[in-house]
């Protein structure tokens, strides 16, 4: 049972197979450590440092997505040839996954705004009827590639965030005194710093040819077998029922470590999947190391150059302050 239920693998393999693969779980279980989550750790790390920005409640929804999307985009971008896509074997869209990131995010946050009102729910249900309007109509009836929609929201999402950051704060003055970081702000500033650096070196020292994917993946199956997929908008697409072996899509994986080049035989669900190398391993490194650059200089400004760990404070206070009012004039 449990051998079943628990079981340890050597992980002198899997370093040897998959060494990017061990690399960034490090990362993923020191963010969920630091932020005592797991999967969100990437939510709740952008939210305490757009906090700090002060920005209208309306308005910071948005900031919390685009923060937790740039964390996002390098394990994006690297882990489609070298980690986690390489592992799983799904149909990969970076760019969507961006975007439903945008909305699920976006409505994470404006839920944990308001659940003290009792109204709690996922947010990934309501980042995707954000998104069907833009992605769907564009992408499925004009051909339009999903970074076309992803730059669209991130746009709508930019725009929304500078507006509510040129108005003025109520709390403008406060900015002067002595600013002040907690210490647990600093676990989520080496989370930042491994987790940037971790996927800027992947590219620099691994090769993706040399990783080697053993495991439960997607199941191979007949090529001529597909399922219809209906959409929210009435259409319905075809989709291969079982992964082709030998008329697949994605070029991130092929068989050529295995013997012969033999692909795995029909109906197989666990078995061996071999990377390949970068289209262009200079553009990947140039594209991390902008993000990364990008990443510092944003969580740098908001972490030291904002308001502060003082920023939580000023909220409980004014909480208070409401709260105090709101008897006295019950009491009237």
């Amino acid at each position: 049972f449990w051998d079943w239920f628990l079981r340890m693998s050597d992980l002198s393999i899997h370093w040897k197979n998959q060494p990017t693969y061990l690399i960034s779980q490090f990362v993923f279980l020191f963010g969920g450590l630091a932020t005592l989550f797991h999967d969100p750790c990437f939510v709740y790390n952008s939210s305490v440092a757009v906090a700090k920005m002060r920005l209208p409640q309306w308005a910071e929804p948005f900031a919390v997505g685009l923060g937790s999307v740039l964390i996002d985009i390098p394990y994006d971008i690297v882990s489609k040839d070298i980690t986690g896509y390489l592992g799983i074997l799904i149909t990969s869209i970076p760019r969507l996954l961006q975007v439903l990131r945008f909305g699920s995010t976006l409505q994470e946050d404006i839920f944990a705004q308001v659940k003290e009102n009792g109204f709690q729910t996922k947010g990934t249900p309501g980042g995707i009827l954000m998104f069907l309007p833009i992605y769907h109509p564009l992408h499925d009836i004009f051909k339009i590639h999903s970074e076309v929609t992803y730059f669209i929201v991130f746009v709508m999402f930019l725009l929304i965030i500078w507006s509510a950051d040129r108005t003025s704060k109520i709390h403008d003055s406060e900015k002067a005194r002595k600013h002040r970081t907690h210490w647990t702000t600093w676990l989520l500033i080496v989370h930042l710093v491994l987790h940037y650096v971790s996927f800027l070196i992947m590219p620099l020292i691994f090769n993706p040819e040399d990783e080697i994917a053993i495991g439960v993946k997607e199941p191979i199956g007949p090529c001529n077998e597909y399922v219809p997929i209906q959409t929210a908008f009435g259409m319905t697409l075809q989709k291969r029922k079982f992964l082709c072996a030998t008329d697949y899509d994605e070029k991130y994986f092929d068989w050529h470590c295995l013997k012969n080049n033999r692909p795995p035989s029909e109906g197989s669900y666990w078995y061996t999947a071999c990377g390949v190398p970068f289209p262009n391993q200079v553009e990947i490194v140039v594209i991390i190391s902008l993000i990364c650059l990008v990443g510092a200089t944003v969580y740098g400004n908001l972490h030291f150059r904002s308001s502060g760990d003082d920023t939580f404070g000023y909220k409980d206070q004014a909480e208070k302050h409401k709260k105090v009012y709101n008897k006295k004039m019950k009491k009237h």
